[in-house]
């Protein structure tokens, strides 16, 4: 505001109050006795101040309340010469300004008005009615009226500039929060920007360093975030990737085993059956080889029983030939007889010739004889050669009986080496075909944990499948996220698979 203004707008209070020259003379007039009552007002204000903690805490100690006692007496001094001027108007914005800084209340503002007045006017009544007597109200009326004009002048102008400079602050405030929203707005725009990005995987958005400085910690922030997520997600992805490669691997290999397993599992199968053929096969091989060591077992007994037998008829073929032996003897005995006696009679039919007709019948006789003795020689060497064949017979017999003892001794012993083999293969094949039955048992308890574990191979594949297309899904919505490392972590990808891919061939 302009002095001019200034001038203008005191003069219109000044009159609106009603100070005018007569007023100032009143005032003017009870300056001199102001002073002492005007001391005292202040001291009983001051030591009101203190005594109230809401206004206590804006002095600092009893020197500062002092010095600010003491700017009050000279101002009050201004009011009492009525000197309502430029200056006065400066010094009484200069009070407001000051305690519209500090903080003070209006309400504690006029309340000290009210008791710097309660005094002042207190004092003059008293002093006019002791030492004049009793003054004419009019007087007296004029002259508190005077006064109280001048306070109310005075805390009409401290208020104004109170309320003038709330009202300026009140407006720097609503500047500064319009400024501070519309620097809010542009934040709020620019993250807004900066959020639908990551919201669509731009990781690579960030807030710009111009926003307003009540701004650059968020941006600051926000930024770090925003870079520490990317990384974050870029390690993320690199990891997936990974993943996604080994799930891969494990994929093909669960397959791979599965479908080993499987073919382990069948071949198990197949394996325990044509194992069970073979126990059965060994079994009945086990019986058959029992059967035939009990055959062998009654042949060699019967072997062994036949010896005795053998040993008799080579001892009856030995008395048989030694019979025929003494039968010849008789039989040769017979045949000298029968020779001597052909000789006899050859010699009686001599002596019967030579006797002539007396011998002939001794003739006969003799010839009878002879022939009688021929026959006997004659029937001797038959019997002798059928004696002689039969002894050979028997000898021969004899022969065949001691090779047959002997071949039967050699079918004995052939036959028990036979029995012990037999009964060895009977026994080892008993052995087999236990074994084999446990491993049969064994093979069909591995076939069945073989089922399973190709049930539950077939299953970990169907798992690991679906973890594969999980992480392949993860990893294909990472891959829409742009960062700086993007076709890095690609490239990286595209040589993984190559290199597995290698591997696997």
């Amino acid at each position: 505001m302009s002095q001019v203004e200034d001038h203008r707008d005191l003069q219109k209070r000044l009159d609106f109050i009603g100070i005018d020259g007569d007023v100032r003379t009143t005032l003017r007039s009870l300056a001199p006795s102001l002073g002492p009552k005007l001391d005292a007002a202040l001291t009983a204000f001051y030591a009101k101040l203190k005594a109230t903690p809401e206004t206590a805490k804006f002095f600092a100690n009893d020197a500062h309340m002092a010095t600010a006692k003491q700017r009050q007496m000279s101002h009050w001094a201004v009011l009492a010469e009525a000197s309502f001027d430029a200056q006065y108007v400066e010094k009484v914005r200069a009070v407001g300004t000051t305690h519209a800084r500090i903080g003070l209340d209006p309400q504690l503002y006029i309340g000290g008005y009210a008791l710097v007045m309660e005094h002042l006017i207190h004092a003059i009544i008293t002093e006019k009615s002791s030492r004049f007597g009793t003054k004419k109200p009019a007087a007296l009326a004029k002259e508190i009226g005077s006064l109280v004009k001048a306070a109310m002048l005075d805390m009409d102008y401290s208020i104004s500039v109170y309320l003038t400079i709330m009202e300026d602050e009140r407006r720097r405030v609503e500047a500064e929060k319009l400024a501070a929203e519309a620097q809010q707005h542009d934040a709020l725009e620019a993250l807004d920007d900066v959020l639908k990005g990551l919201a669509s995987g731009d990781f690579e958005a960030r807030l710009s360093a111009d926003l307003p400085a009540n701004f650059t910690r968020m941006v600051e922030d926000y930024n770090d975030s925003a870079e520490k997520l990317r990384g974050k997600l870029a390690t993320v992805r690199n990891a997936g990737e990974g993943i996604l490669v080994t799930t891969n691997a494990i994929t093909q290999a669960s397959q791979d085993l599965a479908r080993r397993t499987e073919d382990q599992a069948q071949g198990l199968e197949e394996s325990s059956a044509t194992l069970h053929q073979l126990t059965a096969s060994v079994s009945g091989t086990a019986e058959g080889a029992s059967r035939a060591a009990s055959a062998v077992e009654v042949a060699l007994s019967e072997a062994h029983a036949s010896r005795p037998v053998v040993s008799q008829a080579v001892a009856a073929m030995g008395e048989i030939e030694k019979s025929s032996t003494e039968i010849s003897k008789i039989i040769g005995v017979i045949d000298e007889i029968a020779f001597q006696t052909n000789l006899l009679a050859l010699n009686a039919g001599v002596e019967a010739a030579r006797a002539g007709e007396a011998g002939r019948g001794f003739a006969v006789v003799a010839q009878e004889v002879r022939a009688l003795a021929q026959r006997c020689a004659s029937a001797a060497r038959e019997i002798k050669d059928l004696i002689s064949a039969s002894s050979r017979q028997v000898q021969s017999g004899a022969d065949l009986v001691n090779n047959a003892g002997v071949a039967i001794g050699q079918i004995t012993q052939r036959i028990d080496d036979i029995n012990e083999i037999v009964t060895t293969i009977a026994t080892d094949a008993a052995s087999q075909s236990s074994g084999l039955t446990e491993v049969s048992g064994a093979l069909a308890r591995l076939d069945a944990i073989t089922q399973q574990n190709s049930s539950m191979v077939q299953e970990t594949s169907t798992q690991t499948t679906e973890l594969r297309d999980a992480v392949e899904r993860l990893v294909t919505a990472l891959r829409g996220f742009r960062t700086r490392s993007a076709e890095r972590l690609e490239k990286d990808r595209l040589a993984r698979l190559a290199g597995t891919a290698s591997k696997a061939a």
